[in-house]
């Protein structure tokens, strides 16, 4: 595999470098080479580097022997959010814009099914993890904070898949996302007011909708007095807020040993006194603590993948199923836990805050979600049957978003 260098640097120094970096200290070691060992055996090969080109040799090596190689350039682009690796010579890149195919250069670089598999198998080992034939997926986070999933064949057809998840590069404030026009300026003091008010809320979307990146700037919002306890499968939040408590779940080793899971993180930190205990993403057996803690005077937060804020309820009864919980306990939970679902989608003009529902019981005596205002596709809001509620959880300041 071979990585672009600048044309500072002379064709073919980098593998020569590598070499005696190996020859040197082991390939264990070349990852953490200092700058002037790498100069030191760029001067042995007859060159001498100045202190840009130096640099630049570094970060090559980097990106050959322990980064992300010919996809580093992508991950650094700036609005970058997930690259896609669909076996031997097909990437795509998402930066905001929808999937879009990636340079052809960058394609041809990763153009066999053993340049992928090792590229796979390298930001595995560098995530601690390990991916082979005996442990043929991955789910882990790289030093950087990337979020990484492989899954090697034959379980994937085409050859060994790669998904790589950006982290945001700054913390977008609830301001910022209104000036994005993710977030409607006469929405916000409906948001702000729920916040204050202390109530419970979920926010219910697509695959990288911009689920995460709302919860984490409505954290920013909450009282500097008040302690948020995170927890998460795989540190994204980060919200600006002076008091921020974060649990992360660990992965089982390759015997399976040693994992704790989220529902055991939940039940912790209902023991380190949260004034709002938030949950990254429920995706399993955590649905029954959160909305257990949910139902204890703290309130609580998470995201759940949905296709619509109604479909959230029959969601959670799929997620709480793994749990051992009946749908009718899960809708008593829900009714008398969680207040507000906030929904977000992918539209043409961007990530879009386009719902914000209660949830009310039905006549028949289950739950449901109840949209209270919506955008409609010209991005205007529209009232729902459920305004009167959220008027009232949200505290009556005078505003009306519709």
């Amino acid at each position: 595999m071979s990585v672009p260098t600048s044309p500072a640097v002379p064709a073919g120094l980098l593998d020569r470098v590598r070499r005696r970096l190996v020859e040197a200290a082991g390939p264990e070691l070349v990852p953490s080479a200092s700058a002037a060992a790498v100069a030191e055996a760029a001067g042995a090969e007859g060159v001498v580097l100045g202190v840009a080109d130096r640099h630049e040799l570094v970060s090559a090596l980097q990106a050959e022997l322990v980064g992300a190689g010919p996809l580093a350039p992508l991950l650094r682009r700036a609005g970058v959010t997930d690259v896609l690796v669909n076996g031997p010579g097909e990437v795509w890149v998402d930066d905001g814009a929808g999937l879009r195919r990636a340079e052809a250069g960058i394609e041809t670089a990763l153009g066999s099914e053993a340049t992928v598999r090792a590229l796979a198998t390298r930001l595995a080992a560098g995530a601690g993890r390990r991916l082979d034939e005996a442990s043929p997926w991955v789910d882990a986070r790289l030093p950087d904070g990337t979020r990484l999933h492989a899954v090697l064949p034959p379980l994937a057809r085409a050859g060994t898949h790669l998904s790589l998840r950006v982290p945001a590069r700054r913390r977008l404030a609830l301001v910022d996302l209104v000036r994005a026009g993710t977030v409607a300026p006469d929405w916000v003091p409906v948001l702000t007011g729920l916040l204050r008010a202390g109530r419970s809320l979920l926010v219910s979307g697509g695959t990288g909708a911009g689920k995460t990146t709302l919860l984490q700037a409505l954290l920013g919002e909450v009282g500097r007095g008040e302690r948020i306890v995170l927890v998460e499968d795989s540190a994204e939040l980060d919200p600006d807020h002076p008091h921020v408590v974060r649990l992360q779940a660990r992965h089982g080793n390759v015997e399976g040993h040693g994992a704790v899971t989220l529902d055991q993180l939940v039940r912790q930190a209902l023991r380190m006194r949260p004034d709002r205990l938030v949950v990254g993403e429920c995706r399993g057996a955590e649905v029954r603590d959160l909305l257990a803690a949910m139902n204890t005077g703290h309130a609580g937060a998470g995201t759940v993948h949905a296709n619509t804020a109604a479909d959230v309820v029959a969601r959670l009864h799929a997620l709480a199923s793994a749990a051992g919980m009946t749908p009718q306990a899960v809708d008593l939970q829900l009714l008398a836990g969680v207040d507000v679902v906030l929904h977000v989608a992918r539209r043409p003009s961007g990530r879009r805050l386009v719902a914000i529902a209660v949830v009310a019981a039905t006549a028949a005596g289950g739950v449901e979600v109840r949209t209270a205002v919506e955008l409609d596709a010209d991005g205007r809001s529209r009232p729902g049957p459920g305004w009167e509620r959220l008027d009232a959880l949200s505290g009556d300041d005078g505003s009306d978003p519709c």
